[in-house]
């Protein structure tokens, strides 16, 4: 009776240990099958604005095109999309385009808070893989917001979030901050980035990758800091001569009545111009190690939009890498409608004015396109979408045009569709 006992348990645990061994096989061999995106509906994806006939060859009569990627925060949402997937829906270029872009990587840093369709829109066209990129995310921005972007992020090695993220308050030292943060991060990157731009999530490129680099390698650029700005105009002097104190996430207040603060370190010259710029890699070691560039921080922290005067008032310090001690207001970096330059910098707002900045239109565009800055801003989804898919794909055409390399079809962002097809097309072109 024991012998068959003993037998009974010999064979239970062979048996056991054989389900457990056919288990790990099957798992390991075992690949889930990602879903398909669902197909689109008519009204999903507009096709590109007769307007834009006028930006984009190949818009002729009878031919229709079509987004690819109208679904954008879907597929980002998309838990169960793998990333070799992920990218090629969403149309990253995977290679880099020429030698020229590949000898000169450059750091983007992007702030953003909202809109996830334009940070993906504005990430995916400065994207370069041999550049090198810090995302910083507003610590308000709501939960999945930040989950939609850590996954997008995730799918990069050359992308990260900032390692610290701030609450960013308009006009605040915040704002300064978080540049910062993504600094520090950057001077640490193994890639060996040659210059850092900043960025925003209502910008977007109007030069290519390819003509970012030549314009900061001409004659004038290559070995200088981008920062334009003037000395402080007597009309800005209250944003550093009175203290000011940040509401968290909301605004920036005088102190009291107006309280007087001290004059700058070092006696320095302050200057005022735009808080975006493009930076050599020892300029940035000079600010992060710098005790002047230390001390003027420590000084900003009260004071009325700190960036429109930190980066270029380090500038314009003889002893700073990179210096541009004459540089005025030179330096392409934005192409922006103020309210007041109207008539005389350009011919009015076609879209509408935020905050004294223009809302681009679709009318906006050819203004832009000739102006030929680095970036343009702002653009906005809900209000004037066609003004960014017009120039979204005319971007894309040039960079394509200008690539030494084959083309993946995937990096296209437009179809071809006969009017009779609007809802197909997407299933035949995506796993192109």
């Amino acid at each position: 009776m024991c012998q068959l006992e003993g037998t009974k348990f010999s064979f239970l645990l062979c048996l056991g240990m054989s389900i457990i061994i056919c288990s790990v096989i099957y798992l390991r061999a075992w690949k889930p099958t990602e879903p398909e995106p669902k197909p689109l509906e008519s009204s999903s994806c507009r096709p590109f604005s007769t307007e834009c006939k006028a930006f984009l060859p190949g818009t002729e009569k009878g031919v229709e095109w079509y987004h690819r990627d109208c679904q954008v925060e879907s597929y980002i949402l998309n838990s169960q999309l793998q990333c070799s997937t992920l990218t090629r829906y969403l149309h990253f270029i995977t290679r880099p385009l020429s030698r020229e872009e590949e000898d000169y990587p450059l750091a983007f840093i992007v702030t953003v808070h909202k809109e996830l369709e334009l940070f993906v829109r504005l990430l995916r066209a400065i994207y370069m893989p041999q550049n090198v990129y810090c995302v910083h995310v507003d610590s308000k921005a709501p939960w999945e917001y930040q989950a939609a972007v850590r996954k997008l992020v995730s799918c990069f090695q050359n992308i990260f979030l900032s390692s610290r993220s701030e609450t960013v308050t308009y006009a605040g030292f915040s704002r300064l901050q978080a540049d910062l943060n993504c600094m520090k991060d950057l001077a640490n990157s193994k890639i060996g980035w040659r210059k850092v731009v900043n960025l925003c999530g209502q910008d977007f490129p109007v030069k290519s990758n390819l003509e970012l680099v030549q314009y900061m390698q001409s004659n004038e650029w290559r070995d200088r800091n981008m920062t334009p700005g003037i000395k402080q105009p007597v009309s800005m002097r209250y944003r550093t001569q009175l203290q000011h104190r940040e509401i968290m996430g909301s605004h920036v207040a005088l102190k009291g009545l107006g309280l007087k603060k001290g004059p700058p370190p070092h006696n320095l010259q302050v200057y005022f111009g735009t808080a975006y710029y493009a930076l050599t890699r020892a300029f940035v070691d000079f600010v992060l190690k710098s005790p002047i560039a230390h001390d003027l921080l420590e000084w900003s922290k009260d004071t009325f939009s700190p960036d429109e005067h930190y980066w270029v008032t380090l500038n314009h310090i003889k002893e700073a890498p990179g210096s541009h001690i004459d540089g005025g207001w030179a330096g392409d970096i934005r192409a922006i409608k103020w309210r007041d330059q109207e008539g005389r910098v350009h011919n009015g707002c076609k879209g509408h004015y935020v905050r004294d900045i223009c809302i681009y239109g679709i009318e906006d565009l050819p203004w832009i396109i000739n102006r030929n800055s680095m970036f343009a801003n702002k653009f906005a989804r809900n209000t004037f979408p066609e003004a960014l898919d017009c120039l979204e794909q005319w971007h894309r055409n040039k960079v394509l045009r200008q690539a030494t390399v084959p083309i993946d079809p995937s990096w296209l962002l437009a179809t071809q569709s006969n009017s009779s097809s609007k809802s197909s097309y997407f299933n035949s072109s995506a796993g192109a």
